[in-house]
C-alpha cells in the first residue's frame, strides 16, 4: 500500500472524478448520432449518416474508457448501505449498455458498408430505444452523485467519521 498514492478528500488518488467527464462525452456522441440519423432520414441529407457513423464509432471506444474509470471510482467510493443497490445496477447496466452500443455500431458498420446513403427504419427504431437506455443509465448516475453524493467531500468525511454506514 505504500506505493499507492494517498486518497484525497474525494477518496480518489487524483484530483476529481474522471468517469463523469468521459461518460458525458459518450452520452453526447450517442444522442448526437441518433439525432443525425433521424434528421438525415427525414431530410434525405445523407451526409449526416457519415457524421452519425463516426460519433457511434468513437462512442463505442470511449464507453470502455468510461467503464474503466467507473470501475476504479466505484471501487474507491464509500458505498454505504443505501447506495449499494443503485451502484450495482448502474455497474451492471453500464456493462450491458456497452454491449448494446457495440452491437448497434457493428450493425451500423454493416449497413454503411452495403449502402452508405440509406438506413432501414428498424435501425432508427433501435436508435430511439438506445436513447432511452442511455437516459436511464444517466438517471442512475445522477442518483449516485446528486442524491447519494458519492465522491463528494461531505459524504467521504461522514463515512470516515463513522456517521454514515
Amino acid at each position: 500500500m505504500k506505493y499507492l498514492p494517498p486518497l484525497n478528500d474525494h477518496n480518489l488518488p487524483y484530483p476529481d472524478t474522471i468517469h463523469p467527464i468521459v461518460v458525458h462525452f459518450v452520452i453526447a456522441m450517442i444522442l448526437f448520432a441518433i439525432l443525425c440519423d433521424l434528421i438525415g432520414y427525414f431530410s434525405h441529407n445523407y451526409r449526416l449518416y457519415e457524421v452519425s457513423w463516426w460519433n457511434l464509432f468513437f462512442a463505442t471506444i470511449s464507453i470502455f474508457i468510461a467503464i474503466v474509470f467507473g470501475q476504479i471510482e466505484a471501487g474507491l467510493a464509500e458505498a454505504y448501505t443505501a447506495v449499494e443497490s443503485t451502484l450495482n445496477l448502474h455497474t451492471i447496466f453500464g456493462w450491458s449498455l456497452s454491449g448494446v452500443i457495440c452491437a448497434v455500431t457493428a450493425w451500423r458498420y454493416v449497413l454503411r458498408s452495403r449502402d452508405p446513403k440509406s438506413l432501414p427504419l428498424p435501425f432508427l427504431g433501435v436508435g430511439v430505444v438506445l436513447v432511452g437506455l442511455v437516459c436511464f443509465q444517466t438517471y442512475l448516475g445522477d442518483l449516485l452523485v446528486w442524491v447519494y453524493g458519492l465522491h463528494t467531500v461531505t459524504v467521504v468525511e461522514a463515512f470516515r467519521e463513522g456517521t454514515l454506514q
